[in-house]
């Protein structure tokens, strides 16, 4: 069965650096769509950023543009999120994403178009 697995989350200061991974393993390693999505406490999951496989189109959330950077390896079957400058409102729990429907661009951040998760790699970012 298809796999993510995050890694890479941990506690940083406000302006640190983190860099998440996502290994995909099982079956199907081809995707139109991967993303980062993210969730704090009590708030909605919400779309990070994404990229378009075949493309290499990436879309970026407002709040992260200019800060975050998402990349992948396919040699190594691993998507990835660079993440700059981070502060408190980045803290969340990070998941990847994978979807193997045709969306519009525009879709890119809707939760609903993804069918394969992972579990989640914790981020936490201290004033």
């Amino acid at each position: 069965q298809v796999q993510l697995v995050e890694s890479g989350g941990g506690s940083v200061q406000a302006g640190g650096s983190l860099r998440l991974s996502c290994r995909v393993s099982g079956y199907g390693y081809s995707f139109a769509y991967m993303a980062w999505f993210r969730q704090a406490p009590g708030k909605d999951r919400e779309g990070v950023a994404g990229i378009r496989t075949g493309t290499e189109s990436t879309y970026y959330a407002d709040s992260v543009k200019d800060r975050f950077t998402i990349t992948r390896d396919n040699a190594k079957n691993t998507l990835y999120l660079q993440m700059n400058s981070l502060q408190p409102e980045d803290a969340a729990m990070y998941y990847c994403a994978a979807s193997r429907l045709t969306l519009f661009e525009s879709n890119w951040s809707q939760r609903t178009f993804y069918m394969y998760w992972g579990q989640g790699t914790q981020v936490t970012v201290s004033s």
